[in-house]
């Protein structure tokens, strides 16, 4: 039996030198590709670092109350705006009013017995004047006795004067001396006085006396306690996690609200720390959020970078010492600035996501702060005002006590004009 042998098909013409064409055309788009990529990154991606990475953060004020109390009202919920100075909670202020009175009264005593010892210091130096004079007298007394005894002594030799008159000239001469002696005692009594009573009121008035002071210190502790049973809201803001109830027993640093200032938010874009090494202080930044989308972008700047990264400062820091290690990329944190009006046409809220994009061409910025902070990073002013009241009210009790002391002086009688 013969084997039948079948011929291959030939090749079609001129399939080889297509493919080659094709493979070609690939190889050369792909370089294309890959040069106008890397002019991509040369001339415009190398200028940017980016993250997704980054949230809103903003001040978190917690409204907690410095005396205890029991809570009479609420008057701000949570959402709502409320400014600075605004009355948040009311505490009961019976107690501490009793005490503010307590307080007033103690004053207005204290300065009235200051004015005693300024009365007495005057008493006492117009009795120390008497007691001179007396003793003045006294001596006078004794030399007139003593010259008479001193006349009788000759003439008792000779019998012109008798002897009982010269007795009678010397015993006047010894209770003279004996006179001379207490009023001596009685000035030395009278300036021991003068100088106790003296050191109570030297180098000072009834309104800067010690006692005074101190009694008007207790009057500004109970008066600035009073005040306090009213929170008020230190900064511009909108509450949030108000968790305080009425008739609720508080104790000093309770949380019982948040006032969060959103017009003073930034951001903190968490960069890898490969990205670290272009990134400089004042460098521009382009931001968007998830809330607003493509269509709204924020411009702000780069305030400042982190001194570790997030897990350093973790709760429950990485022991990578310890078992087996894995490498993790670390992210530190950088702080960025907003653009206020911009954030006023879109405000935005704590917790936020953003994305971050740095435009890093600019490298003449530190990077890390040289300059040290003159100027308080925040401040508020709305307790000054308290303080400033507690001084007045202090004064006018201080005046109304020296008020009454003039028109006594001026009024010997005790009638009001």
């Amino acid at each position: 039996m013969n084997a039948t042998h079948e011929e291959a098909p030939a090749a079609p013409v001129g399939r080889g030198p297509a493919r080659r064409r094709g493979l070609m055309a690939v190889a050369l788009a792909v370089a294309l590709a890959g040069v106008a990529w890397a002019g991509y990154d040369m001339a415009v991606a190398s200028r940017y670092e980016s993250t997704d990475n980054a949230y809103v953060q903003g001040d978190l004020v917690q409204i907690t109350p410095q005396v205890a109390g029991t809570v009479l009202a609420i008057h701000a919920e949570d959402t709502e705006m409320v400014r600075a100075g605004q009355p948040l909670v009311d505490l009961d202020p019976a107690d501490m009013r009793v005490a503010l009175e307590q307080a007033e009264a103690q004053l207005a005593q204290t300065v009235r017995e200051v004015r005693m010892l300024f009365a007495n210091d005057a008493a006492l130096q117009a009795q120390m004047a008497l007691r001179e004079a007396e003793l003045a007298r006294a001596r006078t007394e004794l030399a007139r006795v003593q010259q008479d005894m001193d006349r009788r002594m000759p003439l008792v030799v000779t019998g012109a004067v008798g002897k009982e008159e010269f007795e009678h000239a010397q015993a006047q001469a010894q209770a003279a001396h004996s006179a001379m002696l207490a009023a001596q005692a009685a000035l030395n009594a009278a300036r021991q006085q003068w100088q106790a009573n003296r050191a109570l009121t030297e180098g000072t008035d009834v309104a800067s006396h010690p006692t005074v002071q101190r009694a008007a210190a207790r009057v500004r502790e109970a008066y600035l306690a009073y005040k306090r049973t009213q929170l008020v809201s230190p900064v511009d803001g909108y509450v949030a996690k108000r968790s305080v109830q009425p008739g609720q027993r508080v104790q000093p640093g309770a949380a019982l609200m948040t006032v969060v200032p959103l017009a003073r938010v930034w951001v903190e874009a968490n960069f890898k720390e490969g990205q670290l090494r272009r990134l400089r202080l004042g460098q521009p930044v382009t931001l968007v959020s998830d809330v607003y989308g493509s269509q709204v972008s924020y411009h702000g700047r780069i305030a400042g970078l982190g001194a570790g990264t997030g897990a350093a400062f973790s709760l429950l820091p990485a022991q990578n010492a310890t078992g087996n290690w894995i490498k993790v990329v670390q992210r530190v944190p950088v702080r960025i600035v907003l653009d206020p009006q911009e954030l006023a046409e879109h405000p935005l809220r704590v917790g936020l996501s953003m994305e971050a994009t740095v435009d890093v061409s600019k490298q003449d910025g530190p990077m890390l702060a040289q300059a040290v902070r003159r100027e308080p990073v925040a401040r508020t002013a709305v307790f000054d005002e308290v303080e400033a009241q507690a001084q007045a009210e202090v004064e006018r009790i201080i005046g109304q006590q020296l008020g009454s002391a003039r028109r006594s002086a001026g009024h010997p009688s005790g009638a009001h004009s």
